[in-house]
């Protein structure tokens, strides 16, 4: 399928002591904004790690489409509080996605870029700031920032609203929303809020212990995901 970006083909994953991931099979197309919602425990992180190629599937197949090479992926963690004594500004920590051994500067071109990122992510007021001086969602904009410096086409937010105030995290999906539709940026959103996931992602794959479901996410009712935590 020439509009894909990554398909996933009887995927399983099992730790020496646990299957975790079983026969799970997914298209995800470019523009997409996927939620992959469950519980704590039934295998997100490890899809995530396995998206990220940290960890080798124990079978199936998960490939990204045309091929690797083509697909850059940005990554945004779960909120980590930085240490108020930080050192960098937002603008410099943002850059850091640009950094080269042995090279401690940017050139004109990426300077140029960090502007423009800090400007989309609207953080170019507070650029100078100190970022262990910033509140919770400005830190976590500052991570989105510095994820989509070098363009992804596939953007991974992994927990990356938990731990924020309901004010913050609006702010960062309206950010990634904004883009998904505007850039036609590739986007999974791992959560285990329903409300959020039904209110940013068009699409849906619901994991729960040996089993799976996807959908449009209209179709996530509360019944459903009471029943889909029940089988």
């Amino acid at each position: 399928m020439t509009d894909s970006i990554l398909q996933l083909k009887q995927l399983s994953f099992a730790f020496p002591d646990k299957q975790v991931i079983n026969d799970l099979s997914y298209n995800l197309k470019k523009g997409d904004f996927l939620s992959i919602v469950g519980e704590n425990g039934v295998g997100k992180t490890t899809l995530m790690r396995l998206i990220l190629q940290e960890l080798k599937p124990t079978s199936g197949e998960l490939a990204f489409l045309p091929n690797r090479n083509a697909v850059k992926v940005g990554y945004v963690p779960q909120f980590r509080n930085v240490d108020s004594e930080y050192p960098l500004s937002i603008q410099d920590f943002v850059g850091l996605n640009f950094a080269r051994f042995g090279v401690p500067w940017l050139t004109g071109s990426e300077r140029k870029r960090v502007r423009e990122i800090l400007k989309e992510t609207k953080l170019n007021d507070i650029r100078k700031r100190p970022l262990g001086q910033a509140s919770g969602g400005e830190k976590q904009k500052a991570y989105l920032a510095q994820a989509l410096l070098d363009r992804p086409n596939l953007l991974i937010l992994d927990e990356s609203t938990a731990s924020l105030d309901p004010v913050a995290k609006t702010e960062l999906l309206d950010l990634v929303k904004q883009i998904n539709n505007h850039q036609q940026l590739t986007v999974i959103f791992v959560t285990h809020d329903i409300p959020l996931a039904r209110r940013y992602a068009d699409d849906y794959l619901f994991l729960s212990p040996g089993h799976y479901e996807a959908g449009k996410i209209t179709e996530l009712t509360n019944e459903k995901v009471g029943a889909m935590n029940n089988a």
